[in-house]
């Protein structure tokens, strides 16, 4: 079953999207979380259950993190989404600690596949169906400028300024 729930948030309101999951906390796997006018951000679908409470634990780190006092999610993601290849570059994102950034090439290189690895890296973070809790957010052009971001320019720079990390260290 496909449950949804809505979250305010300083970037305004987050869709979260999960699947029942018996053995995750509350019972939900999440399979995205979308900003207001992100591109590519899932929508409400006919049968899909508004479940606010299978989301408490979700909404209640989101709210931590918010504030400054949560710099690592634990959750559930829901399986089977991406390919192999995004599930990689996806794992690399997982790994980069909260207050730092990374570039496209570095991750390109730490999945193996760099120099014209990296335009494949971008698209692969682009289609992260978890913005913030998998913080693609944290990935940044070489020479340290911002680049793409599906929820948008103006949110990966407070998501970044939120985490004191506003350049490649």
């Amino acid at each position: 079953m496909t449950m949804y729930a809505t979250v305010d948030s300083p970037l305004g309101e987050l869709l979260l999207v999960g699947e029942e999951d018996t053995g995750a906390a509350g019972g939900v796997a999440l399979a995205s979380l979308s900003l207001p006018g992100q591109k590519g951000a899932a929508v409400v679908q006919d049968g899909w259950t508004r479940t606010p409470e299978a989301f408490a634990g979700i909404a209640a780190q989101l709210r931590e993190y918010f504030e400054g006092r949560l710099t690592r999610f634990d959750l559930v993601y829901a399986d089977g989404r991406g390919t192999d290849f995004q599930r990689r570059v996806w794992a690399v994102l997982d790994s980069v600690p909260y207050g730092e950034t990374v570039s496209y090439g570095r991750i390109a290189e730490r999945i193996g596949m760099p120099g014209a690895g990296v335009r494949a890296v971008g698209t692969a973070i682009g289609r992260n169906p978890l913005l913030i809790v998998r913080p693609c957010h944290r990935v940044i052009g070489a020479d340290g400028a911002l680049r793409g971001y599906a929820g948008g320019l103006e949110c990966k720079e407070r998501l970044l300024g939120l985490e004191g990390a506003l350049a490649v260290r």
